[in-house]
């Protein structure tokens, strides 16, 4: 198909890294961004037209092709009239799709999808193997193709599933599906629907046992089935004499205690990059030590130090009271010691009382600080409060014993004291690292 005639919906890393593309391939693409000033603008090679501003139809029907930013919906009006213009409408990772070489291992999934693609990109480089890794995460995937891979790890949004047909992973997992982004998706039918075309041309489909949407609607003949979860089947865990162990078919992997990664939630995680990098055929021990050092992204339930037998986790990307209750949630089961929670900021107006129940069943010190600190110290009987973070990190550290976990997962924004969660989780660091 004739392709002289391309625009580039959207600049940024990803517009960019398809105008250096197609500028390899001796096309000079138009590019249109609706923002005044688009990120990445003085980047922009010289000579490649750049439309700023409101869309112009007539530009967009006379395209031979529209790469449109996965922030661009496809029901826009604009993209809806140049596709009833026989205008194709695709995105980078289907350019991508259609040159990359190597295996593919696609992760996607409404949670963890970053965790699980930086471990399974971090296991391979562990073992020797030369990995690209990017796509919803870090590197544009069309960058990928400038180095030399050979297997690429990409985490990829509905969003940029979309519009996506060539893509035919080695293995390709959708990691869970919980409602997100309704204010683009119909329905929640249609959101998941989007998430699951990731299995269309996998050689191996991982889904998820503990989350039934994660299964693919349909199957082919072709493709072989495997799954994680938190029972004992296929990659699963078994309670070995009292100790909670990742198995694969009742074979011991490695034990939970050995994981820096926190919460039932990351060891499916883990589960599932283990069983990614099994079908890549990579080294699994080298995969398993790797995975035994891993301490997770920064800010997500991110295991910072162990300080006299006592373990302090930054979980400062936890801006509300679901994401406080999900951390909570998922380090009760396998935390031995008792939990020190530090929690307090912006609430921007929350209710924080479904906090309660799993404060009084999980929570031995609850220490809130900021500006909401008296409502959240309000949902436990025994709360502490104090003036900044810096007293918090004090009053826990003077509480908690040997084989105790200290949580930084606020429930508030951060604004209140900090530019953004990302400062509050460094000083949080900086306060545990001076305890050593």
């Amino acid at each position: 198909m004739q392709q002289n005639n391309v625009v580039i919906l959207g600049l940024g890393m990803t517009g960019l890294s398809c105008v250096r593309y197609y500028l390899k391939k001796g096309i000079t693409p138009t590019v249109i961004d609706t923002r005044a000033k688009p990120p990445g603008i003085e980047e922009l090679p010289t000579g490649v037209p750049l439309v700023c501003g409101e869309m112009p139809q007539e530009l967009l029907n006379k395209a031979d092709v529209i790469v449109a930013s996965p922030g661009i919906a496809l029901a826009t009006p604009a993209l809806q009239e140049a596709a009833e213009s026989g205008v194709e409408i695709i995105g980078d990772i289907e350019l991508f799709a259609r040159e990359a070489q190597a295996p593919i291992i696609a992760i996607t999934g409404s949670n963890g999808k970053s965790t699980v693609t930086s471990l399974v990109g971090d296991m391979a480089k562990a073992a020797g193997v030369k990995v690209g890794v990017g796509g919803n995460i870090g590197v544009a995937a069309l960058s990928l193709l400038e180095q030399e891979c050979e297997l690429y790890v990409l985490e990829l949004s509905s969003f940029q599933l979309e519009t996506t047909s060539s893509l035919k992973p080695l293995v390709a997992t959708v990691l869970n599906v919980s409602e997100d982004h309704m204010d683009r998706y119909d329905s929640y039918q249609a959101y998941r629907a989007s998430k699951l075309t990731i299995y269309q041309q996998a050689q191996h489909c991982l889904i998820n046992r503990d989350d039934s949407l994660t299964q693919p609607i349909q199957q082919t003949d072709k493709q072989t089935l495997i799954s994680f979860g938190t029972d004992s089947q296929d990659y699963g865990l078994v309670n070995q004499e009292g100790r909670l162990a990742l198995c694969h078919h009742g074979e011991v992997l490695l034990f939970a205690e050995e994981l820096k990664l926190s919460g039932i939630h990351n060891l499916a995680n883990v589960l599932a990059a283990i069983a990614m990098i099994d079908v890549a055929g990579i080294d699994r021990q080298a995969a398993i030590k790797c995975a035994k050092q891993y301490t997770g992204l920064a800010h997500r339930c991110e295991f910072v130090a162990d300080v006299h037998g006592v373990r302090w986790i930054n979980d400062s990307k936890a801006t509300n009271v679901g994401a406080t209750l999900a951390a909570l949630e998922g380090l009760a089961p396998v935390v031995k010691g008792d939990i020190h929670l530090i929690a307090g900021g912006d609430g921007k107006g929350s209710d924080f009382s479904p906090l309660q129940p799993v404060l009084a069943n999980s929570v031995k010190t609850l220490v809130c600080f900021g500006q909401d600190k008296h409502a959240i110290a309000d949902q436990f009987s025994e709360a502490i409060i104090v003036d900044d973070l810096s007293a918090a990190v004090a009053r826990c550290a003077e509480r908690a014993k040997s084989g105790d976990w200290v949580l930084l997962s606020p429930a508030c924004a951060s604004l209140d004291m900090f530019q953004n969660f990302m400062v509050r989780g460094e000083r949080f660091k900086t306060l545990v690292g001076a305890l050593a």
